[in-house]
């Protein structure tokens, strides 16, 4: 599995685990939503994503996205 699929699987279950926490605990883990559709709008326009610099440093293969 690239990194980039990585990412976006982890992207994936935080959103769809904190969309499930902010109804069954507080509406404030909605932010956590927010800041990880954030980071991903900004990785699309310069690259650059934090989790994939930690993956790439524990030896995860790169795909297209991010190298």
């Amino acid at each position: 599995m690239s990194i980039d699929r990585v990412v976006l699987a982890f992207a994936g279950i935080v959103i769809l685990a904190t969309l499930a926490l902010s109804q069954l605990h507080s509406v404030y883990w909605l932010w956590l939503t927010a800041f990880v559709g954030l980071n991903l709008l900004q990785s699309a326009f310069t690259g650059f994503c934090p989790l994939a610099l930690i993956l790439k440093a524990f030896g995860i293969k790169p795909g297209q996205a991010f190298s």
